[in-house]
C-alpha cells in the first residue's frame, strides 16, 4: 500500500512462491527413496537440493514490478534498445535514469553495468547486453549469454545484494532460440547458488506468457524439487551441461600443447607426473620462460635462502600453470583470420610457422611480441613484410625456397597463395635440391 492507501503496484519478492514450494512430487518414505537410488545408480550433475530450490522464484510478470534489490535490463550495446523491458523500466524508473546511463558509456555485449533504481521499487537496475544469435556462431553465442548471467550475478554478489530479478535477456529482437538460452540461464544461476549461495536469498525469473511454459519445462531439470523428479529428468538434460561454473565447453576451442615441448610424446604415462617430469625438455622458446625475476631467484641461492631444488620445484610450478591456462585458451578467433598456420618442422628440426600477410589485421599487431614469440622459425609470407625481425625469423621469398626445407605434402596453403607466387615466381614443383641457406 502506498501512503494514501491505494494498492501498490510493485510486487515484493518476499511473497511469491518459491519453486521449491511448487513440489508435486511427494517421498513418503525413505524407502521410495532407496527404491529410486540404488547404491549403483547415477545421479543427476544437478542434484536435488531443497535449499537452493527455496531461493529461485518462476513469476510471470513484468520485472520493473518488482521490489527486490536490483532488477536486470536488457538493451543493447548503447543502452538505448526499446525492447518491451527497457520500455517498462524506463517509463517507471524516470528521466533520470537516462541521465545515469550516460555516464556509463554503454556497455558491451555479456558485460554488466548498474545503475540506481531511481522511482522503481529496486533499488538498482543491473543492465546487460545479451548476443545476437546466428547458427554460424553459435558457440560465440552461447559464451556471450552465459557471460551476461555470470556477470550480472557476480555484480550482485559484490555489492551485497540479497535478490536478483531476471528478465528474459535473450530477447526475440536478437534471434537467440529460446529454448537453448533457457538451459543457459538456469544451468549458470544454478551454478552460481551452489558456489556463492549463501551470498544471495532470492533469484527471480520474470517471464512472460510466451516464455512461461519453456522456463517450466526446462526448470526440473536443473532444479529438481525431489529425488523422484530429478531421477525423472536425468534423461533430458543437454550433453552439453557446461563446466562446474554452466560455462559452455567446445573442446575443438581449447589449445592443446605437448607436455614437453620440443620432445617426442612417446610415453604419454609420465603426462601427469607433475615435479617428476625432466625439465630438461622444456624449450628456451618464450612460452617456456615465464619463471619469475631470474636475478632475484640467483640472489636467493647465493644468500642460501633457495636451493636448486626448490627452484627446479618452482620451475615446474610455474610451467604447468601456464601449461593449463594455456590449455584452456580459446584461440577461435585468431583461427578464423586463417592468417597462422602450424606446418612441421624443416629438414633441420625447426618448427615452420606460415604467415598469410593478406589476411593480417597489421594494424593490431605488436610485433615486438611477434618476434619474442615465434624466435627462430621458419616463416613464409605474403603481402606482408617483417620489418625488424631478420634477425629472429628467417624469411623466405617464394615457395621454392620454403619447399626446399620443408616438405610440401606438410603445408595447406590457400589457394590465392599458390597463385600469386606462381604469378610472381613462376610454377613450383614437387621436388627441390636442399637449399645451403636453410
Amino acid at each position: 500500500m502506498d501512503p494514501l492507501g491505494a494498492p501498490s503496484q510493485f510486487v515484493d519478492v518476499d511473497t511469491l512462491p518459491s519453486w521449491g514450494d511448487s513440489c508435486e512430487d511427494e517421498l513418503n518414505s525413505s524407502d521410495t527413496t532407496a527404491e529410486i537410488f540404488q547404491e549403483d545408480t547415477v545421479r543427476s550433475p544437478f542434484l536435488y537440493n531443497k535449499d537452493i530450490n527455496g531461493k529461485v522464484v518462476l513469476w510471470k510478470g513484468d520485472v520493473a514490478l518488482l521490489n527486490c534489490t536490483a532488477i536486470v535490463n536488457t538493451s543493447n550495446e548503447s543502452l538505448t534498445d526499446k525492447n518491451p523491458v527497457s520500455e517498462s523500466i524506463f517509463m517507471l524508473a524516470g528521466p533520470d535514469l537516462k541521465e545515469d546511463l550516460q555516464k556509463l558509456k554503454g556497455c558491451r555485449t555479456g558485460e554488466a553495468k548498474l545503475t540506481k533504481g531511481f522511482n522503481l521499487a529496486a533499488r538498482f537496475i543491473i543492465h546487460t547486453v545479451g548476443p545476437k544469435y546466428k547458427s554460424r556462431y553459435r558457440t560465440a553465442a552461447e559464451s556471450s549469454l552465459y557471460s551476461c548471467y555470470r556477470n550480472v550475478l557476480q555484480l550482485a554478489k559484490e555489492q551485497s545484494m540479497s535478490s536478483v530479478g531476471f528478465c528474459v535477456i535473450n530477447s526475440a529482437k536478437r534471434g537467440y532460440p529460446l529454448e537453448d538460452a533457457t538451459h543457459i540461464a538456469l544451468r549458470t544461476v544454478r551454478r552460481f547458488l551452489e558456489i556463492h549461495g549463501e551470498t544471495i536469498e532470492k533469484v527471480v525469473f520474470a517471464v512472460s506468457d510466451l516464455e512461461e511454459a519453456t522456463y517450466q519445462k526446462l526448470l526440473p531439470l536443473y532444479f529438481p524439487r525431489s529425488l523422484k523428479e530429478e531421477n525423472r529428468s536425468l534423461p533430458y538434460l543437454p550433453a552439453d551441461i557446461g563446466n562446474a561454473e554452466g560455462e559452455p565447453v567446445v573442446p575443438e576451442r581449447q589449445i592443446r600443447i605437448s607436455e614437453k615441448p620440443g620432445a617426442p610424446e612417446d610415453n604419454q604415462e609420465e603426462e601427469d607426473e607433475g615435479l617428476g617430469v625432466d625439465l630438461s625438455f622444456i624449450g628456451s622458446h618464450a612460452f617456456a620462460r615465464m619463471e619469475g625475476d631470474i636475478d632475484k631467484q640467483r640472489k636467493l641461492i647465493l644468500q642460501g635462502q633457495l636451493s636448486e631444488a626448490a627452484l627446479q620445484k618452482q620451475h615446474q610450478r610455474n610451467y604447468n600453470r601456464w601449461l593449463c591456462q594455456a590449455r584452456s585458451e580459446d584461440l577461435s578467433d585468431i583461427a578464423s583470420l586463417k592468417a597462422l598456420y602450424q606446418t612441421g618442422v624443416d629438414n633441420c628440426g625447426r618448427t615452420v610457422m606460415v604467415v598469410v600477410g593478406r589476411n593480417i589485421p597489421v594494424t593490431l599487431i605488436d610485433m615486438d611480441k611477434v618476434q619474442e614469440e615465434f624466435e627462430g622459425c621458419l616463416f613464409c609470407s605474403s603481402h606482408i613484410s617483417f620489418k625488424g625481425l631478420k634477425d629472429k625469423i628467417h624469411h623466405v621469398d617464394s615457395l621454392h625456397q620454403l619447399f626446399s626445407a620443408i616438405s610440401p605434402e606438410q603445408i595447406d596453403f590457400p589457394p590465392f597463395v599458390l597463385e600469386y607466387d606462381a604469378r610472381e615466381n613462376g610454377p613450383y614443383y614437387t621436388s627441390y635440391p636442399p637449399s645451403p641457406d636453410l
